[in-house]
């Protein structure tokens, strides 16, 4: 890893740390592992079953709604904008505790792919972005990678280096949509078609993978800077997205102190649309408590994942 003492202040703002081993142990790929993951073989006879019960993605959705307490947010946020990180914001937060329980709770970073279950090789985060504010802006599509031992500074700058990027020009997903508005439709229908096969087979081409916004761990929206509640957000059946974040604008409410007084706190309501045959119920519970935890206790954000637990063979 690089040494942070090293570094400038100004090339600590700007500098994402590398890490000098991978976070996860190479495997040989074995038949039916696929470019992005490799294939889950020892899960439970269940969760083979529920792929086939449920061939899409929209016949396994699944709703989780939870109110956070960000006070504690805003705080944190204030002293890293001391520090000067002074566009961090509460999707840092939120992406960096999300990447974090990637790190303990492995399953999370699942997908169904071809009726078959598979552990994600990397972490890839999804978000539409509007490049203005405005009625008449374009909207694209960002993906940014991380690895699970990434702190909140880390998550910071990749995101922020990706976003900059696609706001100051096209990204992949502009100019692959640009080509894609030029095709008659009922030839679009019929590459659609094939692309769906490609992708069962495991043979769509990685270029167009990386691209896809409906390829990734993850998909989040905040429905705040819109000044709207967040919303539950249906799952795509093309693609291989497992979840779907969303939160929404911040409102007051009086919260109970431990000697029975009240007091005034900002929250926000967080809301996900999963996909239940990647992990049980009592998975996801235990990882979005542990995403939680991170949001009301961010400043553990702050150093590196020690640890790295991997998914099962």
């Amino acid at each position: 890893m690089q040494e942070l003492k090293e570094l400038s202040k100004e090339q600590l703002y700007d500098s994402i740390v590398e890490f000098d081993t991978p976070a996860y142990k190479k495997r040989k790929r074995r038949i039916g592992d696929r470019k992005e993951g490799r294939r889950l073989r020892t899960l439970h006879p269940m969760h083979y079953v529920e792929p086939y019960i449920m061939p899409m993605r929209c016949d396994a959705q699944n709703y989780f709604e939870d109110v956070i307490d960000i006070t504690g947010i805003e705080n944190y946020l204030t002293e890293k904008h001391r520090e000067g990180y002074t566009d961090m914001t509460l999707l840092h937060v939120m992406l960096a505790a999300y990447v974090r329980v990637i790190s303990e709770r492995p399953g999370l970073n699942r997908f169904i792919a071809g009726q078959r279950i598979y552990a994600r090789n990397n972490i890839e985060c999804v978000m539409t972005i509007k490049k203005e504010m405005s009625l008449e802006s374009p909207d694209t599509c960002i993906k940014v990678e991380f690895d699970p031992r990434d702190n909140v500074y880390n998550v910071y700058k990749k995101f922020q280096k990706v976003a900059k990027e696609s706001v100051s020009g096209d990204t992949g997903f502009d100019k692959t949509a640009e080509f894609i508005k030029k095709i008659p439709g009922f030839i679009f229908r019929a590459a659609m078609s094939v692309l769906r096969g490609l992708d069962y087979m495991g043979w769509l081409p990685k270029g167009l993978m990386n691209v896809s916004p409906f390829h990734g761990s993850m998909i989040i929206t905040s429905m705040g800077s819109l000044g709207i509640p967040a919303i539950y957000h249906h799952l795509y059946n093309f693609g291989t997205l497992p979840i779907f974040l969303s939160y929404g604008s911040i409102f007051s409410a009086d919260a109970i102190k431990r000697d029975g007084t009240s007091e005034r706190h900002h929250f926000v309501t967080f809301k996900a649309v999963t996909d239940e045959r990647i992990c049980d119920g009592y998975y996801y519970a235990s990882a979005f408590k542990k995403i939680k935890r991170y949001l009301l206790h961010p400043e553990l954000l702050d150093s590196f994942a020690e640890t790295v637990i991997e998914d099962i063979d």
